[in-house]
């Protein structure tokens, strides 16, 4: 389970028969706003070649495994270091997560900064991301993969797998109604379950090829060929940075100060101009100039900074420019009062 800002997964079979129109059953295609790595996924199955990046670590990590794992890795150098003891489990993966779900709590970071019983660095009043007992699970955990990692008993791979089951297994117990911007006053049912590693199912087939870079798509751009490029861009000034600064922080193994009531990061180095109203053309403009693809196909909400003639007054700097609008449901994450539906508008632009 994944509440994520602007997540195309309803959307998915509109914009992959979209770009077999244009470019056809094969060939590459750069996703260069990834996500959660949801269209990127899809790509792959269908048998194209995928350059895929975001500027988000956690996005990382689930694109490498997304588009790069036909099965588990072996974890080989891991399990010979006997850290793991008598395996469980004939499947290395599975022994893995037996191990890591059978750590008894640390009442570390998580801890502290993010349940009802820490006590937050600044002095603030005690903050409800998880319960207790998870958020100390969440510490042994991630500080078990962290020490693995800085002994390299681990390959980049298998790292990248480890904080993709350990986040989504996150996202299955927090406390939270869409995004980790806030946390809700009082535990809601599924925030109370123990969190569990779960393995993944993976994908057999069309893991090699693909691309994976993490930065700034306006800086990226140049460095990247496709017959098409897919954009979804944030349309709105809520910065991903900060929505989901948590899973950054799991991805990135680290231990931020945690800013305010919220206990936020500091995410201004992962701050998109795409986000603003003064920037944001700009950014369009230099990803469309520098990136080598004779198309774009970019994703956008009516309820986005830009309209949609300005958006095409920008586009048509570069080709001709086609608009396709799709009625779609309303990403709210509180009790808000605006329409279920919106409008969705796939933009295309031939060089």
């Amino acid at each position: 389970m994944y509440r994520y800002i602007g997540n195309k997964t309803k959307l998915t079979a509109v914009i992959l028969d979209r770009i077999a129109e244009l470019i056809g059953l094969n060939g590459t295609v750069a996703d260069i706003m990834a996500g959660t790595g949801t269209v990127s996924y899809e790509l792959r199955k269908r048998g194209y070649s995928v350059v895929a990046s975001d500027m988000m670590t956690y996005s990382y990590h689930h694109l490498i495994v997304n588009l790069t794992l036909s099965e588990a890795p072996d974890f080989r150098t891991l399990i010979s270091s006997g850290r793991l003891g008598i395996l469980r489990s004939e499947n290395s993966y599975e022994a893995v997560l037996m191990y890591l779900n059978s750590l008894p709590p640390v009442k570390s970071f998580f801890f502290e900064e993010f349940s009802p019983d820490g006590t937050p660095s600044n002095g603030g009043e005690p903050r409800k991301y998880f319960t207790s007992d998870n958020a100390a699970k969440i510490d042994s955990i991630r500080e078990t993969i962290n020490e693995w990692v800085t002994n390299s008993l681990v390959t980049p791979a298998e790292e990248s797998l480890l904080k993709h089951t350990l986040i989504m297994a996150v996202n299955e117990i927090a406390n939270i109604s869409g995004t980790y911007g806030y946390f809700l006053s009082d535990f809601k049912k599924n925030a109370t379950d123990s969190i569990v590693l779960k393995p993944l199912v993976f994908y057999p087939t069309n893991s090699e090829g693909h691309i994976v870079k993490q930065g700034f798509a306006e800086e990226l751009a140049s460095s990247i060929s496709a017959d098409l490029c897919y954009i979804d861009p944030p349309y709105m000034k809520r910065q991903y940075a900060a929505n989901y600064h948590i899973l950054e922080t799991l991805a990135r193994g680290d231990f931020p100060d945690a800013i305010g009531k919220s206990g936020l990061r500091d995410w201004w180095d992962q701050h998109s101009k795409l986000c603003t109203k003064t920037r944001g053309l700009q950014s369009f403009e230099t990803i469309m100039h520098d990136l080598n693809a004779p198309y774009f196909l970019v994703s956008y909400s009516e309820d986005g900074l830009f309209s949609l003639e300005q958006l095409v007054q920008t586009f048509s700097k570069f080709g001709k420019v086609t608009t396709q609008e799709i009625d779609y449901a309303r990403f709210r994450s509180n009790n808000s009062k605006l329409p279920k539906q919106l409008k969705e508008y796939l933009i295309t632009v031939k060089r």
